[in-house]
């Protein structure tokens, strides 16, 4: 349910916000534009310093919102912070959890590379997009709880602290890497970036 709800969370703000600012909502997919060159430095340093504070501010929202429950405490219910060793479900290292954030998000990252281009259905891509985030949740979430977006990381752990802020590193680090890998092996793949793309011709094409 909890990967659903991400899945879900994250499909529906594709097309809320899409046509409005790309949703950029996640670091990694940011620095992943970025190395592709689909944006400028400028424009990616402006989407993390929004990213970094929109997370903050939902992790300050649930925050307020436990705290109107009796004997609330972030021990208890940690506002979905990520972890490893003694936070992990399966107890994986800090080695287990960082090879697991670069691999999933690097697919999350390509996925997103993949369906956002030209040559794809725009219609289709929330929908891809929604599933590709569900996907690496189920697999990640029994060995660290799943980032894959450093906002999401930062916001929680800011206000659990202890081993949640200790840990944060992981999951800022990781993610990164593996968008910054997904983007530099969809360019081996694309060569041709966006010149590639199959679109429709123009209208002086089709007259010829």
């Amino acid at each position: 349910m909890t990967a659903l709800a991400f899945g879900l969370v994250l499909l529906v703000l594709v097309y809320a916000i899409g046509p409005v600012s790309g949703c950029h909502i996640n670091p990694a997919v940011t620095i992943g534009f970025l190395v592709a060159r689909r944006i400028t430095l400028t424009d990616a340093a402006g989407y993390w310093a929004a990213q970094v504070v929109g997370g903050i501010a939902g992790a300050a929202a649930l925050f307020g919102i436990f705290h109107t429950t009796p004997g609330y405490r972030t021990g208890t219910i940690g506002l979905g912070t990520d972890g490893y060793g003694a936070h992990s479900i399966i107890h994986a290292n800090a080695g287990g959890a960082f090879v697991a954030e670069v691999i999933l998000t690097f697919l999350f990252v390509f996925v997103i590379l993949a369906v956002t281009r030209r040559a794809s259905n725009a219609l289709v891509a929330g929908l891809v997009i929604g599933l590709a985030l569900t996907l690496v949740h189920l697999i990640g979430i029994p060995i660290d709880g799943t980032s894959v977006n450093p906002a999401r990381s930062i916001g929680p752990a800011l206000f659990v602290g202890g081993a949640a802020l200790r840990q944060l590193w992981v999951f800022i680090v990781a993610p990164l890497v593996g968008g910054t890998a997904a983007a530099l092996i969809y360019g081996v793949l694309h060569p041709e970036g966006e010149k590639e793309a199959s679109v429709a011709p123009a209208p002086e094409e089709q007259a010829a």
